[in-house]
This record gives structure tokens, sequence and C-alpha cells, in this order.
């Protein structure tokens, strides 16, 4: 607590002082970002107790400004357990976030599709997950200033914001799947088994993130959302070799559509 209250307490006195929605962009995704006009940016490297974004695809920035009529705080770039974090760093800025006083969280990923009838390229909003990561960002003591040891996960992602992504996307013609993530520790991509036990455990995509910030997001009351960006497609029977790049690079070419659903959430919310 003494660091996020650190961390608070120095974006407060840079000017953070009124943030209305946080938003969490995933690999390869950042255009959203291009459209908020910003007021302040910051490194993350300046900011006390943030951990440093290693990915080359994650840019390490913190950004507040105004999207269609909202201030929003926007992480471009996030961390993963993987980098060799702990959960409690891995949630920092959701947590950051909600103490500055957020009221929702949107978050995005790029996943690979599970489920075959999903398409590369095309999104998929979360509708549940299943966590296989080897920790919770809730281990250890609990934080009670921020929620209960024990925080209800029946509907992990908000109910009412799902709802609103499902009008806009029907709106605006943009295909949008709905399905279970499955969160994994990585780095690597799976195996042909692995993918095949994910889809037999119930899971539509995979990625590597995003599931210890819904679990934060829960533990502190906090609603928020979470649209994939399915950029592989994971047919175990077909199986071909793909790389970070080949991912990166259809993230990039199908984030129009996550940039929409969102632009107009946020002007909705």
């Amino acid at each position: 607590m003494e660091e996020l209250l650190e961390s608070v307490e120095w974006l407060k006195a840079r000017g953070i002082t009124h943030p209305e929605i946080g938003i969490v962009l995933g690999t390869g995704l950042h255009e959203l970002a291009d459209q908020i006009e910003v007021e302040k940016s910051f490194t993350y490297n300046v900011i006390p107790n943030f951990p440093i974004a290693t990915v080359e695809y994650h840019f390490g920035r913190l950004i507040y400004g105004n999207l269609n009529g909202k201030k929003v705080l926007a992480c471009q770039g996030r961390f993963h357990f993987y980098e060799g974090y702990d959960m409690h760093q891995v949630v920092m800025p959701v947590r950051v976030m909600k103490m500055l006083g957020v009221s929702h969280v949107l978050l995005s990923n790029a996943a690979g599709a599970v489920n075959l009838s999903f398409q590369k390229g095309s999104l998929m909003m979360v509708d549940d997950h299943i966590n296989l990561q080897p920790q919770s960002p809730l281990f250890g003591p609990n934080l009670d200033d921020l929620g209960p040891r024990f925080p209800d996960m029946s509907r992990p992602y908000a109910p009412q914001l799902n709802a609103l992504l499902r009008q806009i996307a029907s709106e605006k013609g943009i295909t949008l799947h709905e399905g279970v993530y499955a969160s994994v520790p990585g780095p690597n991509l799976e195996t042909r088994a692995e993918y095949r036990f994910l889809k037999m455990i119930g899971a539509d995509a995979v990625g590597m993130s995003t599931v210890p910030e819904v679990i934060a997001c829960n533990h502190m009351g906090l609603p928020c959302c979470c649209v994939s960006v399915l950029t592989d497609e994971c047919d175990p029977d077909n199986l071909k070799p793909v790389s970070i790049e080949d991912i990166v690079a259809t993230a990039k070419s199908s984030e129009k559509f996550l940039t929409a659903l969102y632009s107009e959430l946020i002007r909705r919310i």
C-alpha cells in the first residue's frame, strides 16, 4: 500500500487528478492511444515503484488526456509475469488507476484463436476466463483498503459493458465473437497438445496477460471489460510456425476495429 500511495501521490502532484476511464493496451495495440488529446504523458521508468516494460512491442508509457468527452488514463504497454515481475507489480497500474478515481477499466490483448470458428484478424469480447497463471495477484496478505480477502468472480467482466460492446459492434457492422480467454504464463507459444488441452477445458482464445488485471479489478469492485484481437489460428492438426512479428502485424491490421469499439464505448459510459 505504501508503494501504491507513493505512486498515486506522485501522479496527482503532476496533474493526474480526475481520470474517469482506465485503458490497458496489449501487444501491438496502440492506435487508441493516438486518439487521446494528451495532457500529460510519463514513461514508466519515471513513476515511483512502477516496473519497466521489457517487451519490445510494449511502449511503457502512461497517458492522461481527453477522449470523446471523458478523462482517460491509458497504459500504452503492460507488464507480464513472464518478464520476471511478481503479480503485485503486474497489476500495479490498474490499482493505481482505481486509487486515482477511475470508474471503469477497458483492457485489450492479442490472443490465439483456439476456437477454430473464430478467424484470424477478428475480435473476441471476453465473457469469462480460465486462469492458468502460476500465482494470483491477491496472493499474500490481503490489502484490506482495496478489497475483500475472497472477492466474488462469478461475472468478472462487467455485463453492462459487454452489453454496450455488443450493441456498438452491431451498429458498426464489426464482427465481435464472445468467448472464454485462457491466460497462460508464457512466454513461449503453445504446443499442439496444449492447444488440444485448452480446447477441451473450454477456452476459445489463449494469451499471456489480462487475467491478473481482471482479478485485481474485481477485488477492488472496479467494472472492467476486455476485447482480444485474434492474431493466429491454433489448429493442432494443421499447426504452422508463427512468429511474434506475424502476431503484431495481424494485431495492427485489425486494431482499427478495436479502436472503433472502444472509442464509442468511452463516449457512452
